[in-house]
């Protein structure tokens, strides 16, 4: 299944208050491939290969930008003292999407560690077994916390 106009996408990149994400369709019995894809497309496609937008601004694009919008800034979104420590270490020159549709689970190139909750969840490309991710709830008082606190 393929939607959209690559000449729109671009275009809406490019907007000043544009946010990555993904809807990780289903589409049949599998995944599409943005599912695993679509970050590692921004940064390794988007950025580095089309220099579409710089990588610190993509960056932005993916963590501060939606966490501002979300209100959950600074907790989430930024690298300092007091925030999540949600964190992917990546190389910028390798970073590639690597999901097709028929391989839609492939995991992207160029991830070293990514880090939820300052937990390691993948090391060295590999997946360790720690979810320390969890869902987080915006309450009446604007606070946001974990669900069920």
């Amino acid at each position: 299944m393929h939607i959209g106009n690559e000449e729109n996408v671009r275009t809406i990149m490019c907007h000043p208050t544009h946010m990555g994400g993904s809807d990780a369709i289903l589409h049949g019995t599998t995944l599409h491939p943005r599912a695993w894809g679509t970050f590692p497309r921004y940064l390794g496609h988007y950025a580095r290969e089309e220099g579409l937008i710089s990588m610190p601004d993509m960056v932005a694009h993916l963590t501060s930008r939606p966490a501002k919008r979300l209100g959950v800034y600074p907790h989430r979104g930024t690298v300092r003292v007091g925030s999540a420590a949600d964190l992917v270490l990546f190389d910028p020159t390798t970073i590639k999407d690597m999901a097709t549709h028929e391989h839609p689970t492939l995991p992207a190139k160029g991830i070293q560690y990514v880090l939820i909750n300052g937990q390691v969840a993948l090391e060295d490309g590999k997946c360790t077994g720690v979810r320390a991710g969890f869902t987080l709830r915006r309450r009446k008082d604007g606070r946001v916390t974990p669900m069920g606190a």
